[in-house]
């Protein structure tokens, strides 16, 4: 084991899952602060955040398509107890945000942009400055928000960010590659589905693309099944051609990541396109040396919710690259204060 990696006992682990979602992992997350911010266009927005008092570090949880925070609790607690204050929101149109369209369960969304300014107001109404280290932690379409808030948003204040499985291209048959921006733009007129998706639906566990883990897999969809104002189907049409718009935005703009930037690839991810992570990747890398990109060889899609045997790896992998940059960070704020230190007529002397 690398000298930095956390142990798996520092992580909830499936053989005590149940006993820690209904005890330990429960009374944190009841612990937790929660409200709306009224967005630009007066839709709501939910967050929430679990804080203590002495934490100097906070990481702000972006989820995936159809995802809420709800279903967050284990991640929550595991980065809390590493002494991370966690903030997170529900995207617009999903989880316990409003959605967008009289059908509830269609994924929409307008225009990548507004993912965007979401964020802002969510981070307007906390002190998050006052935290000496921050930190995105990403996962599938909340890589590729959160890649346009930074591109978009060049000031922002975050030293590092951790993508798990990012969604930095669709999975479209061959076939379809050449027609399927004008295709979905001409059905984005309509606010149904795009082809072939439905409703929410309670697939289950055998042949799930998402985690190896029954346990976790059966809890987040008796989740769902208990809380249904947070279930969502399928994407629109709109939905998909404004998520190739910023895609292809993320690609174009990739100089414009200024930050340290970890991706977490699913060595059997058949949900997002790893092919279009390895390429991102390696254009990220000619400006952003500080980049790394590490394969879980064998895990499905939903690294944060996997089997132990993945989701420890994944876990390891973003708290050693979230404190080495904390490492990083204190030497160079080290080495500017020695500098400022150092009196003119002498620095003069140097040079």
């Amino acid at each position: 084991m690398n000298r930095h990696a956390m142990p798996p006992s520092s992580y909830t682990q499936e053989s005590l899952f149940e006993q820690a979602i209904n005890n330990d992992i429960l009374t944190l997350w009841q612990k937790r602060e929660e409200g709306k911010i009224t967005a630009f266009d007066n839709k709501q927005i939910y967050w929430c955040r679990i804080t203590h008092p002495k934490h100097k570090k906070m990481v702000f949880v972006l989820n995936g398509r159809g995802e809420s925070a709800l279903k967050y609790q284990e991640i929550f607690f595991d980065l809390y107890h590493q002494g991370y204050d966690v903030y997170s929101l529900d995207h617009r149109g999903q989880g316990l945000s409003d959605r967008l369209i009289d059908n509830r369960q269609i994924g929409y969304v307008s225009t990548y942009q507004d993912y965007i300014l979401d964020i802002s107001y969510v981070l307007e109404q906390f002190s998050h400055l006052e935290y000496q280290f921050r930190f995105l932690l990403a996962h599938s379409m909340g890589c590729a928000i959160a890649a346009r808030y930074i591109q978009t948003c060049p000031h922002h204040q975050f030293h590092a960010i951790a993508m798990s499985a990012p969604m930095i291209g669709l999975n479209i048959p061959l076939h379809l590659r050449p027609v399927i921006r004008p295709l979905v733009r001409y059905l984005a007129r309509r606010s149904g589905y795009a082809p072939g998706y439905a409703d929410y639906e309670n697939k289950p566990f055998e042949n799930n693309p998402l985690t190896h883990s029954r346990v976790r897999y059966q809890w987040f969809r008796n989740l769902y099944e208990q809380n249904p104002e947070i279930q969502i189907g399928g994407p629109s049409s709109q939905w998909i051609w404004q998520t190739l718009i910023a895609l292809e935005q993320c690609h174009q703009q990739i100089h414009k990541i200024n930050l340290p930037t970890l991706i977490l690839q699913a060595g059997k991810d058949t949900l997002v396109n790893n092919f279009s992570q390895n390429k991102f990747f390696h254009k990220l890398l000619r400006t952003n040396p500080e980049s790394k990109f590490t394969v879980i060889p064998g895990a499905r899609h939903e690294l944060l919710f996997e089997s132990d045997q993945y989701r420890n790896q994944a876990l390891n992998e973003i708290i050693q690259f979230f404190e080495t940059s904390i490492q990083e960070k204190l030497t160079v704020d080290s080495e500017s204060n020695d500098a400022q230190s150092v009196p003119l007529s002498k620095r003069g002397n140097e040079q």
